[in-house]
């Protein structure tokens, strides 16, 4: 007699229903993308820390990402929705037509604008599309801005779970080398680049908080500067 394979909600007795409804949503919209590492972390840190999850056991990306290639092999045609489209699907530049992808915005990710380079937080996720050489393209609405600012964004090098505002009390865990998100002020624009800690000046804190000094070398123009706290954010630590 053949074994028949468990229903995922016998094996993974853990998720909420709400969990499992997110999970598969996203598998039919992005496809096998979901699959990959960072996107499991993303996904397991949106349910650690939903009101849902309260008092419940905390959920590790090594579940989701079981839970989801067991739901892909019964879910119909989620491969070619994902990085690797059929042939069939690709036109003759090489590029599926755009496909909806929905609204994911509250696992916070931040996207990296081609215009600027600088970073900005993602709004919404509006379509995805598979390119000939293999990668994927999402397109993405930043927060904040109206269609006409709409863009193409490369999945692996210009998306990623959003950065995190530093507390106050933080600013002993920063160290020389570490990679941040700075706000950069001038004249004509604040926006927010990449950049890497050079030197600390470590100050006595007082009631207004850090008073640290941190010189920073942005990492899209090699410009240094020197920055306080305030200006800074994280990048999250799994």
């Amino acid at each position: 007699m053949e074994r028949l394979r468990p229903r995922h909600r016998e094996i993974h007795i853990g998720f909420t229903k709400a969990e499992t409804q997110k999970m598969e949503r996203l598998l039919r919209e992005l496809g096998e993308q979901v699959l990959e590492r960072q996107f499991c972390q993303n996904i397991a840190k949106c349910f650690n820390r939903s009101a849902g999850r309260a008092g419940k056991p905390i959920v590790k990306w090594t579940e989701v990402q079981s839970w989801l290639q067991n739901r892909a092999q019964e879910l119909p045609n989620v491969s070619e929705q994902g990085i690797r489209p059929s042939n069939k699907a690709l036109g003759s530049s090489g590029i599926p037509k755009e496909e909806k992808t929905g609204n994911i915005s509250e696992l916070e990710f931040e996207a990296r604008s081609s215009k600027d380079g600088a970073w900005y937080d993602v709004e919404s996720f509006l379509a995805h599309r598979s390119l000939s050489s293999g990668e994927t393209e999402v397109r993405v609405r930043f927060v904040g801005f109206g269609a006409e600012e709409d863009e193409w964004v490369n999945v692996k090098r210009a998306v990623r779970e959003r950065s995190v505002p530093l507390e106050h009390s933080e600013c002993q865990n920063l160290k020389v080398g570490d990679l941040v998100l700075c706000f950069q002020e001038r004249r004509d624009q604040a926006i927010y680049y990449d950049a890497h800690i050079i030197e600390i000046q470590r100050k006595m804190h007082d009631i207004r908080g850090c008073r640290c000094l941190f010189s920073i070398r942005y990492n899209h123009d090699n410009m240094e500067e020197r920055v306080r706290l305030r200006r800074l954010c994280r990048r999250p630590t799994h």
